[in-house]
Formats: C-alpha cells, sequence, structure tokens
C-alpha cells in the first residue's frame, strides 16, 4: 500500500497541517502503508507536488511523439463552446481549434510566453477495456446526434495546465507506471475516463494495470457523499467515540461481503478475507450498521475486560470531565456534601458498563441513558404516578437487596389483598413491578438500566436513600394522604 498525497486543483488551495491530519487520522484507524511521504521508499518522492519536473518531461514525449498538442484557447472561447453545446444537448468536448497548428507555430509561441494547455490527442475509437467488476467496458463513439448538428468535438483531455501542473488524468498514469503499481481501484465515477488513461499507456509503450472500479457513497436520499462536507470525515467519527475497528468493519462493507460470516473482524482477517467481489452500482450507507458494529465491539471489549475495556471506561470519564462541572457530580446531596473521587466515579462507570454492555455506544450516549450513576443531583421526572414510600433495608450487598425487594413486592401484594374486596383478582405481578416503577422513579430517577437492585447496590446506599427520601417529601407534598409500607 502507497500513500501518496496528491496535488490540489489550484495551488492556493492547499490547508495549512492537513497533510498531518491525514496521517494522524489513518493511523487512528489502524491503515498502515508500505511507502509514503513520511516513511520513504524506493518510488519517492511520493508527495505529487515534487514530482512536477517528471510529468512535464513526460507531457513533452507525447508532444514529441504527437500523442498530444498545445491548446492556446482562451478560457473564454472554451466557456463560448460548451454553452452551445449545452444549449444542444451535447457534452462540453472540445472542437480541435488547436489540434492542427504546425508544430514550429506551436513551439515559438509557448516559447513567447503565451498561455497554453496541453491535451491528449484521443483515437477515433476509444479502447475497450476489462473491469475487474463490471467486466468489458467499452467507450462509445460521437453520437449520431452530434453528428446530424455538425457540432463534431473530441474528448481530448487536458493532461497539463497552464500553471504547469498536471491534471489527475497524466499524474495518475505516471506515478503508477513508476511506482508498479499492477492493481488500480477507485470509484465508478472514473471508468468514463479509464479509456482515457488506457490511450497514455499506449502513447508512452507502457503495461496498464488491472482495473476495478467501485461505487460510489450515496446517502439515503442517493446524494453522493462530499469529503469537502465532512460527510465521512475520520476525525469526526474518532471524535464521536467510534471504535476504530468498528469504523473499518463498516466502512469494508459498503458494496461488499466477506465470506467468513462475521461482521467483527481484525485487520489481518479482514486482509485475508479481501477479494473484489464488489456490488455493481452506487452503495447507500447506511448508519444503523455502524451503530450495530459499535455496540457489538463494545460487548466484545466490556467481556474481555482487558485494555479495550479501560479505554472505554477512560474515554468516558474523560469526557464526564471535559462536558461537566464537577459540583454536578461530585457529593451526595445538597443536604449532606460528601466529596467523590474521580477513581470512584470510574469504578462507577465501569460498573454500569459491565452490567449494560450490550447498550453502550459512546460516552455522550452513556450519559444520556445513565448520567443518574454519576449526577447525584440528577433531577426527578415532572410526571409521577407511585404514591408508596418504602423503608429500604440498611444492610448492602446485591444478593441482600434483591431478596428485600422481592419481599417488599410481596408485601405490596399482601396489603393490597387486604384492602380489597377480590382479593383473588390482585394483580401480584403488577404489585411487584410497581415495587420496581417506584425504586426506578426514585433511584434511577426514571432512567433504564440494570436491574433495581443492581442499580442501588452500585450507586450505594447514601446516595440510594437521599434519592429515595427525595421522592418521598416530593410525594407527600403532592399527595396528602399516600400508603405507606
Amino acid at each position: 500500500m502507497i500513500e501518496k498525497a496528491k496535488p490540489k486543483p489550484t495551488k492556493s488551495r492547499t490547508v495549512p497541517g492537513a497533510e498531518e491530519r491525514l496521517y494522524d487520522d489513518l493511523n487512528w484507524a489502524g491503515l498502515q502503508w508500505d511507502e509514503g511521504p513520511n516513511i520513504g521508499g524506493p518510488y519517492g518522492p511520493y508527495k505529487q507536488s515534487q514530482r512536477t519536473p517528471l510529468y512535464q518531461e513526460h507531457a513533452d514525449k507525447l508532444l514529441q511523439s504527437g500523442h498530444a498538442y498545445r491548446c492556446f484557447c482562451s478560457s473564454e472561447k472554451l466557456q463560448d463552446l460548451a454553452r452551445r453545446r449545452a444549449a444542444l444537448g451535447l457534452p462540453s468536448d472540445y472542437d480541435r481549434t488547436c489540434e492542427g497548428l504546425p508544430s514550429p507555430e506551436s513551439d515559438k509561441r509557448a516559447s513567447a510566453g503565451e498561455a497554453f494547455v496541453v491535451r491528449l490527442r484521443m483515437p477515433p475509437d476509444p479502447p475497450e477495456y476489462v473491469d475487474l467488476v463490471y467486466g468489458i467496458v467499452g467507450k462509445p463513439m460521437q453520437s449520431k446526434k452530434a453528428q446530424n448538428l455538425g457540432e463534431i468535438a473530441y474528448e481530448d483531455p487536458i493532461l497539463l495546465k497552464s500553471d504547469g501542473l498536471p491534471t489527475y488524468h497524466l499524474a495518475n498514469v505516471v506515478d503508477d507506471h513508476h511506482m508498479q503499481i499492477t492493481h488500480v481501484v477507485r470509484g465508478a465515477e472514473w471508468m468514463s475516463s479509464t479509456p482515457k488513461h488506457l490511450t497514455l499507456y499506449k502513447a508512452f509503450g507502457w503495461k496498464p494495470p488491472s482495473f476495478a472500479h467501485v461505487g460510489l457513497l450515496q446517502d439515503n436520499n442517493r446524494q453522493k457523499f462530499s469529503k469537502r462536507k465532512g460527510d465521512l470525515d475520520i476525525r469526526n467519527f474518532a471524535d464521536q467515540g467510534i471504535f476504530p475497528e468498528a469504523l473499518l468493519n463498516y466502512a469494508a462493507l459498503f458494496g461488499w461481503s466477506n465470506s467468513n460470516k462475521s461482521d467483527l473482524l481484525p485487520m489481518p482477517n479482514l486482509i485475508s478475507a479481501f477479494n473484489l467481489k464488489f456490488t455493481k452500482g452506487n452503495t447507500i450507507v447506511q448508519p444503523h450498521k455502524l451503530i450495530y458494529l459499535q455496540k457489538k465491539f463494545a460487548r466484545k471489549y466490556i467481556d474481555e475486560g482487558g485494555a479495550e475495556f479501560k479505554n472505554i471506561v477512560d474515554k468516558t470519564l474523560e469526557y464526564l470531565i471535559q462536558e461537566f462541572e464537577p459540583s454536578t457530580w461530585n457529593h451526595v446531596g445538597e443536604s449532606s456534601p460528601r466529596p467523590v473521587t474521580r477513581e470512584q466515579i470510574r469504578e462507577r462507570i465501569a460498573s454500569v458498563l459491565r452490567q449494560r454492555a450490550d447498550n453502550y455506544f459512546n460516552p455522550k450516549a452513556f450519559f444520556d441513558d445513565y448520567g443518574y450513576f454519576v449526577f447525584q443531583n440528577a433531577p426527578l421526572p415532572e410526571k409521577h404516578t407511585s404514591k408508596h414510600i418504602f423503608q429500604i433495608p440498611r444492610v448492602w450487598t446485591e444478593d441482600f437487596l434483591s431478596t428485600e425487594l422481592t419481599k417488599l413486592a410481596d408485601k405490596l401484594t399482601a396489603h393490597l389483598e387486604g384492602v380489597s374486596e377480590v382479593p383473588e383478582q390482585v394483580d401480584r405481578q403488577a404489585a411487584h413491578q410497581a415495587v420496581h416503577s417506584y425504586l426506578r422513579l426514585g433511584v434511577a430517577r426514571g432512567g433504564s438500566g440494570p436491574a433495581m437492585h443492581t442499580t442501588m447496590f452500585i450507586l450505594g446506599q447514601d446516595v440510594s436513600m437521599q434519592r429515595l427520601d427525595d421522592l418521598s417529601k416530593l410525594l407527600s407534598n403532592q399527595h396528602q394522604e399516600g400508603s405507606v409500607i
């Protein structure tokens, strides 16, 4: 794998720091290259801006062999030509105004400093080629519509621009030949340009590589994703807390499926499973697939309990420290301050993750769902449905809590049967549910999470009792008459 730093369409579009960010993003994703600007290799230099003399040399060879010619047409003339052809429903090709200039005249005008571009002289019948995804691909000749309108033009692409920099057409062919590239895998948008590239290979007398074109990535509206809009910016995924392995597996499945029937493949397995059996046509990117993979990898890491699990906990704690003031999470209640250390919060996060491993997506989502484990003064929901106030056992182990909560639910059932005119119609399951609903309302502030005895054990006795006391006071104010068990 070779990493090349490609030129921008204009010199002014160079973005400071963009190259270093590219390396950082690829390293974060776990992608390693064998050659490149930052590690060297036998076919450097690897920055195309440093290879300009090589491109100019090869453009001169094409001029001398007659496979290319200089075009001195102004941008205004070319724009007029494009507008006229567009009005006729024709592509904006070139009419070869400068193609027939004698070489001495062309050389003289270039030497005098007149601006020009170098164009490839395309043959009347562009070559067919075998695409490793699509099979035999042929380039159509001049359309009959254009011939009938007397608007014959040619797809003579620009190879060298007026500023002396190459276009992709020239740069990719020269680079791939000199770097001994055997396979070119690129987006399907370049299929129509491949005959031009094959014409270049033939003009230079070089053996072309094999070509494989894969579908473009589109959103649900079938609009092409744009790197300029940051649609698939690696840094955005990293900032959201997406695991590199989840993103790699997600990207690998764009228009492709592996034969291992597993969506959780480490890089070596992805490499060994890779083939060119891509789906023909464009690929709709499905965000829910990334959510699925992220949660699957989270489950794997948490179950393993190794370095990756530690990293999840560290990142979650780091998010808490960055986004929330310590005053929102460092004490038990307003009436009885009790400092909580970062290590205690860290262990609380780890405990919740072990219990809810299937639901972890990223740090933000964790606190959206389970913030009540950390934010000691988490507010109660505005609406309350339970009227029952309970005495919570003072012995605080997970097994004891589980047993006592079951007894508490049985006690409520017996109470309801005692006051009911038809005791046998008392719904015991509903009574048990009422206990747990009340506890979840008070202790978990109505949020989802582990079983209540586990939630109360993780939070600890002080926090759980304080929250239930808060709920009791609130309900006493709302309901002057309540049933107390």
